[in-house]
């Protein structure tokens, strides 16, 4: 077993705790707290060894105490399933869903440039809605608010773990276990969506699945496909100009909504390349974000 402790910086620097995953993290709500720890207590499933790359950690970014239960937003990062670009679809993201008073928690997961490939990403994401529900009380979040953002690749994982979840374990020794992998909520990014496809993402789906995927297997992670009267409520956003992942990907995704009823928006601005970010300095695009917290307090998520 892989000994992590967990990392905490506390602003007020006022005090210290250690954290681990199969135990609540705390009795009562504590001042902005920025945390790592590991997503698995103990050896992550499928782990090749207990190296750093082997050990999937959550970056958990909380808000002040002082609000009302809040609601978090679980973060996947892109990177075309070989790497994570932890920058503008990270640590920036995370810092854009704090100013919103919400919690945030950057999901580093496994993905081929570690050296894995499916499940590992899925089961990694599908565990991080399982831990921030299980800390739900001790972080101050509210468990019936717990969504995901994805971009570009991290938007196939959310989009997998979007339409397939559980309602946890309830036999299970682990609590974390015993949690839903649901997510109440969605966000998609410029999401890889179609596999298998014309307009699919090949880097994506080779790095995933490799280059002569079970047919079975590439099917199941199709996942405008499995989009049910069940999948959580879902923003999508994406550019005209993105030539890296064409729109039609988040398009399949909604109209899947709409034909199960599934509510949600999906905005498709014109400028901007692949992997914009927040798209700050892009006119037009650049409301992505204000449109989605406009979606975000019309559900009641942000209240």
């Amino acid at each position: 077993m892989h000994d992590f402790g967990c990392i905490l910086r506390f602003a007020s620097l006022a005090s210290l705790c250690f954290i681990f995953a199969s135990e609540p993290a705390f009795s009562q709500p504590v001042e902005s707290v920025s945390m790592d720890m590991p997503l698995w207590d103990g050896p992550a499933p499928g782990a090749n060894g207990n190296d750093p790359e082997d050990v999937p950690v959550a970056m958990v970014r909380l808000p002040s105490s002082k609000l009302p239960p809040t609601a978090a937003i679980i973060i996947c990062p892109g990177g075309g399933y070989g790497g994570l670009a932890m920058g503008h679809e990270g640590h920036e993201i995370a810092q854009w869903v704090n100013d919103l008073g919400m919690a945030a928690i950057i999901c580093d997961y496994r993905h081929r440039g570690k050296g894995y490939g499916h499940p590992a990403p899925m089961l990694d994401a599908q565990r991080a809605v399982r831990l921030v529900r299980a800390n739900a009380k001790g972080w101050n979040i509210d468990p019936k608010r717990i969504g995901m953002i994805g971009f570009s690749a991290g938007g196939h994982l959310v989009s997998t773990v979007l339409t397939q979840f559980d309602a946890g374990d309830s036999k299970s020794k682990d609590p974390v276990a015993r949690q839903s992998s649901r997510p109440d909520f969605g966000i998609l990014c410029y999401p890889v969506i179609l596999f298998g496809q014309p307009e699919a993402h090949k880097g994506s789906q080779v790095n995933l699945l490799g280059e002569s995927p079970d047919p079975k297997v590439l099917e199941s992670l199709q996942n405008a496909s499995r989009v049910t009267k069940d999948t959580p409520p879902t923003f999508l956003f994406h550019t005209y100009e993105d030539k890296g992942v064409l729109p039609q990907n988040s398009i399949e995704f909604y109209a899947a909504m709409v034909r199960n009823g599934v509510p949600g928006e999906l905005h498709v601005f014109e400028k901007g390349a692949h992997g914009v970010g927040l798209g700050r300095s892009i006119p037009g695009t650049s409301e992505w974000s204000n449109a989605c917290a406009r979606w975000l307090r019309a559900r009641e998520v942000l209240r």
